[in-house]
């Protein structure tokens, strides 16, 4: 045999071993991982022939479950609230697969992990997931953005379930969960095609500059620092302030009004001179700072598929203020690089109110057995995931944050009877459009019960001028009022 030809022949052995060693490795190796994966077209239809578990508020009303029917599918999956709940539990799809609840607890949904007594009598034994979302704050939500762009999400503040998670628009999961793969494609068409994204789950998956909602973090961040304390020093009183290393841009407060003082005066009335001065004295801290709470770091694990997208900090390079010294002093306000999505601005929230702690958000309260006893497989952990502050700067930015509440920027949060922590922010996006509308606060602020985060996106068109007082303060009241006053 010649070169040439043994060369070929050698080639021709080594793929041959490769492909054998590929395709053991894929049905050996890999059978467990891709049999679980959502996404695999093969095992989706072959879950649909089985049993799937219920979906369930925490208050017991069903959002999600599976009915038989006569076609070779066997079971369709019905959701009874259509597009209330349509970002929490996602959909289970023939044609495009699963999302949300539905994708994250796939294989519980579907019983693999059972060990009953009912489980070994009955092969179609399932598991439900029960939430931690209250319908009457998800309904609240609702009701509250009032078909406005925006999104609401609520956090218990003592285990970092998710209480609320609602954005609109929203979509309706059962015209993808159709077996008439025509309608389904239609809907799924329809959804993507149409600008106001729809299928997006903004409060987790879309990223929006905070404003100065943001000034929680460089607040907290001066404090510790030692830069400042609640009272020192005293910030000049302008209307404006020069951004160097400019051409002498300047950088204004909202309505161009006059207000400067100490930090707590400064983080009331929500002065922009105040903090870009801060964030100008923090320089590269600031990132660190931030950093501390998430931003420009990984995201925190949320069980939902797919989960949280990361925010955006301040630039992560050390050095970089020295360069570019403007956009540290706009960072400081909540623009330039800084981006979150509300759940993350909920989590900044949440750090004030637990005395420093950020906590891991879950949906999941526990796993049932759909068995006769409907006894509890596994319940969520409460874990914290970041320590971003002392308790004593926590204890600082909380009495701050009443301030603002009860004669800053967000009055319009208020409840008789209940002290309730807040900061409004106005966040300016793309020119020509009106800014974003937000409050992040929590309450009763004396012993914090829920953390909320409200986003109404260009103040929802409102006709006079937009500002998170006016716009997203009353929706946080609202619905901390229906959590804490039922009835009322």
């Amino acid at each position: 045999m010649n070169g040439p030809i043994r060369r070929v022949g050698i080639g021709l052995v080594v793929l041959m071993l490769a492909l054998v060693g590929q395709l053991t490795y894929v049905q050996l190796a890999r059978s467990d991982t891709l049999n679980a994966d959502p996404a695999n077209f093969r095992v989706s239809r072959h879950d649909f022939v089985h049993a799937r578990g219920e979906i369930i508020t925490a208050d017991g009303m069903v959002v999600a479950y599976s009915k038989r029917v006569s076609d070779e599918l066997k079971y369709l999956r019905v959701y009874p609230q259509q597009g209330l709940y349509a970002q929490v539990t996602g959909f289970q799809s023939l044609l495009y697969g699963s999302s949300g609840v539905e994708r994250y607890y796939n294989s519980t949904l579907l019983g693999h992990h059972v060990a009953t007594v009912d489980s070994i009598l009955h092969s179609d034994a399932t598991q439900n997931v029960r939430l931690t979302i209250d319908s009457r704050a998800q309904g609240a939500a609702a009701n509250a953005l009032a078909g406005r762009r925006g999104s609401v999400v609520v956090l218990d503040a003592k285990t970092g379930g998710v209480v609320a998670l609602y954005s609109n628009p929203t979509f309706d999961p059962n015209s993808l969960a159709t077996h008439t793969t025509a309608d389904a494609r239609r809907a799924f068409t329809l959804s993507t095609l149409n600008a106001t994204n729809p299928m997006l789950a903004r409060a987790y998956r879309e990223l929006y500059p905070p404003g100065s909602t943001f000034k929680i973090v460089t607040a907290a961040t001066a404090l510790d620092a030692g830069i400042v304390t609640a009272l020192q020093p005293f910030f000049p009183v302008l209307r404006e302030i020069a951004l160097p290393q400019t051409n002498n841009r300047q950088l204004t407060n909202f309505g161009r009004e006059l207000c400067g003082g100490n930090l707590t005066d400064s983080f009331r009335h929500s002065c922009n001179t105040t903090f870009a001065k801060i964030g100008f004295e923090l320089g590269d801290t600031l990132t660190s700072g931030a950093r501390r709470f998430g931003f420009g770091t990984d995201a925190p694990p949320l069980d939902l598929s797919p989960g949280l997208v990361a925010s955006k900090g301040p630039d992560p390079n050390n050095g970089t203020f020295a360069h570019n010294q403007p956009a540290f002093m706009l960072d400081a306000i909540g623009q330039q690089d800084i981006a979150a999505t509300p759940l993350e601005m909920a989590l900044a929230a949440e750090a004030v109110a637990t005395g420093g702690r950020i906590l891991v958000p879950h949906v999941m309260q526990q796993i049932e057995n759909s068995d006769s006893r409907h006894t509890v497989a596994k319940r969520a952990d409460t874990v914290t995931w970041r320590t971003v502050m002392p308790p004593t700067t926590a204890a600082t930015l909380t009495d701050m944050m009443i301030g603002v509440v009860q004669h800053g920027t967000g009055t319009a949060a208020q409840i008789a009877g209940i002290p309730v922590a807040g900061k409004t922010g106005t966040a300016e996006n793309v020119v020509g459009e009106k800014p974003h509308a937000w409050f992040v606060g929590f309450a009763p602020a004396n012993d914090p019960q829920y953390v909320i985060a409200v986003l109404v996106e260009h103040g929802g068109n409102a006709n006079s001028e937009v500002t998170g007082g006016a716009i997203a303060a009353p929706i946080a009241r609202d619905i901390f009022t229906t959590l804490l006053r039922p009835g009322a």
